[in-house]
């Protein structure tokens, strides 16, 4: 395999405080090079001890960090909710009946149209920086939907989520526990194939705390690991219940108690995933991470990139958001968007710039990755290297 030597690096953002010359949690190292060799990291360190490559490429004082690790979305859609949008800008509140125009809009879609839209939004991510990204189904609802849905996600994506419970499918509006006992059953075993996580929206308005565990311990039967879309919408047991399962990641987690707070900081598996784009685009209250992360949680940023409530694929954009209304700084909110979401996703092999992990890097036209909060709504992002080839 050839080495290819990255120089010209005013800040590298790690994530790997035990690197030589790193500096902090982000493992920092001013004046900077990495080597990639082939998919993976070779060497990361102070430029003055780099060793010598096949080629090499100058990036003139840019930042370099871990591409971003998006670990909560839903891209497998048809259609778009711009009229629910316009409404709730106008004066609705926001309810999860919405999804259900959705759901129609796929099921009309073909495979073909599925999977070009889904190839549409991953190189969107993409040029945005997002090297991994996991999403789900959930806009489907029936076993032939869902299965179709997870089948496409699977030959574009590695992390891939059966989330059969997002809401109740509209045959089952007046009979919830057959459908809970649907997705738990039939459809689960038509899904599992295709996928490596199975989530439930617990809340009110969609999943109970003993559907929703029904649902997560009948997927973790298949070897599926749980993951929980948590106390959105108002407190409820979503929370609690992920800690209790030792699921991956407590999503959303808006309303939180001080029971909530203290699972999620002694929790030694389960990462509290943060998504600001959801509050932001329904005018909601944004998550504390400051109390989070004060109480010892480790924390991911992700974007939730969906067609009816954060409809934004940037993660800068949920940075800057993170900085400047939930109490973190801006090393806090770029370990979250790298680190903190190869946590979420249980991964060790993406989110660091380190020796084995893979070559995925994003470089700033900037001196620093502070820059993402400091100049928010500017495309920061000017290069993305993913399994070691430039994009």
């Amino acid at each position: 395999m050839t080495t290819t030597l990255l120089t010209g690096i005013r800040t590298l953002v790690t994530n790997d405080p035990a690197l030589e010359g790193a500096e902090g949690p982000l493992g920092l190292v001013e004046d900077a090079a990495v080597v990639i060799e082939g998919e993976r990291i070779a060497w990361a360190g102070p430029a003055a001890q780099a060793p010598a490559a096949d080629t090499a490429h100058d990036l003139g004082g840019r930042a370099v960090l871990p591409g971003f690790v998006d670990s909560h979305s839903h891209l497998v859609f048809a259609g778009d909710r711009t009229a629910e949008f316009n409404a709730r800008m106008s004066g609705r509140s926001y309810t999860a009946g919405g999804i259900r125009t959705t759901v129609a809009a796929t099921r009309a879609a073909s495979d073909e149209e599925l999977a070009a839209t889904l190839a549409r939004y991953i190189a969107e991510c993409r040029r945005q920086g997002t090297t991994t990204l996991e999403t789900k189904s959930g806009y489907g609802l029936t076993v032939e939907q869902e299965a179709r849905a997870l089948r496409i996600a699977s030959e574009q994506l590695d992390e891939v989520t059966y989330l059969g419970a997002h809401i109740v499918g509209p045959e089952y509006a007046d009979d919830p526990d057959a459908y809970v006992s649907l997705v738990a059953g039939e459809m689960l075993q038509a899904c599992a194939p295709y996928a490596r996580w199975v989530d439930v929206f617990c809340e009110k308005g969609a999943f109970d705390g003993d559907q929703a565990r029904t649902i997560l311990t009948a997927g973790a039967a298949q070897g599926l690991i749980p993951r929980v879309h948590a106390n959105q919408l108002g407190q409820g047991p979503g929370v609690q219940l992920a800690v209790e399962l030792g699921a991956a990641s407590a999503d959303h987690c808006t309303h939180l108690s001080d029971a909530d707070v203290d699972a999620l900081g002694q929790a030694e598996n389960t990462v509290a995933t943060l998504l600001p784009g959801c509050e932001f685009s329904t005018r909601a209250v944004y998550p504390d991470a400051r109390r989070l992360l004060d109480a010892g949680a480790t924390v991911a940023l992700s974007t939730d990139c969906n067609p009816g409530s954060s409809f934004t694929s940037s993660v800068p954009f949920c940075i800057a958001i993170a900085v400047r209304e939930m109490g973190m700084t801006p090393d806090e909110a770029v370990w979250s968007a790298t680190a903190g979401g190869a946590r979420a996703l249980r991964r060790d092999d993406i989110g660091r710039i380190t020796p084995g992990a893979y070559a995925d890097l994003t470089t700033l036209d900037a001196p620093s990755h502070v820059h993402l909060a400091y100049r928010p709504g500017v495309p920061l992002v000017d290069g993305v290297w993913y399994r070691g080839v430039r994009q």
